[in-house]
């Protein structure tokens, strides 16, 4: 058993052509860019950064997104170097399965899968909570909930799912038509709530910038258990606001950034992936972060932070209803309802895609990867993702998940940044249309900004995130390794060299790792070869 057995890029591409099982490169850099805003604007600006501001970082929410923002922009030109070079669905997983070994690349997909599905859910049980307030202000009394047989079902995240499950499984490029008409009228709402909102600016409301760091004034359980990973490590009490308090709300705002991963996935449905990942990915993520700067500077100056913190669920809808303008309240429901659309669309087409890339190479049923003759989707994987989200959104309590989102988006970074390296040490013949400047140096600050991002985040995170890693093991030792693909043809290639006694070339393997003695069985040195492969 070989752990960190690695698949060939030459192995990626070839599958990513397997008949049945390709998908159509008919994304432009265009469609890239909405699909990075679709995913992110929405997500960040109308939900976390009011909590991040009234709970952790008051007016210095501005630094938060700003240091979120260089985490993530560091972390997507490693993702962006590795996507022209190995441009297929599954990202970070792809990746790391050709530089770190099989059982990392098994763990950053099952990470990614804990992001998308997690964040699905969440986002499509929040949007059938807007439709009901958005319902309230045209004077309508539509709850979120039915009860069916004493259970709570939130009908709202089971219409939205279902009507994008439907869209994507038509095509992707019919999905990124309609997203690019909601992203459009979310920026113009997003436009709005800026310009609105810095009217009401009082530079009272910025003072103190950095709020001094408070102590929760609890001991018990729960408070222990919400504080940073951080904080717990260094016996710190727990506490917000102040310095820490910043970086927690990066850790926390980073939710805003999920989508530029996301897009990512898509890269074996891009057009020309060598020019247009690169130019998408960066152009999306530029106009994300002005957008959510400018967003958080009008709503920490248009209301104290402490008057944030005194709302159960702070939002941009509590900043306008506290200046007294309830009309820009209900545009700005309304601008959330459509946003949080598009988010829900772009993760359950990059849920289906990471979950196909894995059962290509047999981690999981390769019956998961087949795609349709006619619109070439993954139909099947599209449906059963899309079920499985909404039965979770309109049946489960997912809110106490929220920071899972952040914590398997950041793993996977980490993973990304540190694959680089591998990568350019392993094939230096490799020359990517984008490269990430300045060396090995920006990929390690990557590294250790999203590892340090990810010890902000809370005790119960890390708690839940070390469950959700030992049902992933699990699995993979009970099904993926036996499954994959790559130990078929490693055993293959070992069969070869001990019966025949000579080298036979099997796909998949990497290059001189079938290599054996032509007399006697595999000796030491055979089998170092045959695992290395």
């Amino acid at each position: 058993m070989n752990l960190f057995r690695t698949k060939s890029i030459e192995q990626s591409m070839s599958d990513a052509d397997e008949p049945g099982r390709k998908l159509k490169r008919s994304l432009s850099t265009w469609d890239l860019m909405i699909m990075g805003v679709a995913v992110a604007v929405g997500a960040g600006i109308f939900s976390v950064g009011a909590k991040a501001a009234a709970n952790f970082a008051g007016p210095a929410v501005t630094v938060s997104f700003a240091i979120a923002a260089v985490t993530c922009a560091l972390a997507i030109m490693c993702y962006a170097e590795f996507a022209t070079a190995i441009p297929v669905a599954g990202s970070a997983y792809v990746f790391t399965y050709a530089t770190m070994g099989e059982v990392l690349a098994w763990i950053i997909g099952w990470n990614l899968i804990l992001e998308l599905f997690t964040a699905g859910a969440v986002i499509a049980k929040y949007w059938g909570i807007y439709l009901s307030k958005v319902f309230a202000l045209m004077g309508l009394d539509i709850p979120p909930s039915i009860s069916l047989g004493g259970v709570e079902l939130y009908w709202g995240a089971f219409l939205i799912v279902a009507v994008f499950t439907v869209l994507l499984v038509l095509g992707t490029k019919l999905s990124a038509r309609v997203g690019n008409i909601f992203t459009l009228i979310k920026i113009a709402v997003v436009l709005f709530v800026i310009v609105v909102g810095f009217t009401y600016v009082k530079f009272e409301n910025y003072a103190p910038f950095v709020p001094a760091s408070q102590p929760t004034g609890g001991t018990g359980t729960a408070d222990v258990l919400k504080q940073s990973f951080f904080g717990f490590l260094t016996g710190a009490a727990p506490a917000q606001y102040g310095t820490l308090g910043i970086f927690a709300g990066a850790a926390l705002v980073f939710f805003a950034f999920i989508g530029f991963d996301v897009v990512a996935t898509s890269a074996e449905e891009v057009k020309n992936p060598q020019k247009t990942l690169p130019r998408g990915i960066f152009g999306g993520l530029a106009i994300v972060t002005v957008l959510y700067i400018l967003v958080s500077l009008a709503l920490t100056g248009m209301v104290s932070y402490t008057k944030l913190a005194e709302a159960k669920n702070p939002t941009l809808t509590t900043a306008f209803e506290a200046v007294g303008n309830t009309d820009a309240a209900k545009i700005i429901a309304f601008g959330s309802l459509v946003g949080l659309t598009t988010v829900i669309m772009v993760l359950l087409m990059g849920l289906s895609r990471v979950v196909l890339a894995m059962s290509r190479d047999g981690l999981l049923p390769r019956s998961l990867s087949k795609t349709s003759t006619i619109r070439a989707t993954p139909v099947r994987l599209q449906i059963i993702c899309g079920a499985a989200v909404a039965l979770v959104a309109g049946l489960t309590n997912v809110d106490l998940l929220e920071e899972m989102i952040n914590i398997g988006t950041l793993s996977a970074f980490v993973m990304v940044s540190l694959g680089i390296l591998v990568l350019r040490k392993k094939r230096p013949d490799l020359k990517p249309a984008f490269r990430v400047p300045f060396g090995k140096v920006l990929p390690v600050v990557s590294a250790v900004l999203c590892l340090y991002l990810m010890t902000n985040l809370a005790v119960e995170t890390w708690i839940f995130f070390a469950i959700w890693l030992v049902i992933g093991l699990a699995i993979y030792f009970a099904y993926g390794q036996r499954h994959s693909r790559l130990n078929e043809k490693f055993a293959a290639a070992r069969a070869s060299v001990n019966g025949s006694g000579k080298e036979n070339a099997v796909d998949g393997v990497e290059p001189g790792a079938a290599v054996a003695s032509s007399v006697a069985p595999a000796s030491a040195e055979d089998e170092d070869a045959l695992t290395r492969s």
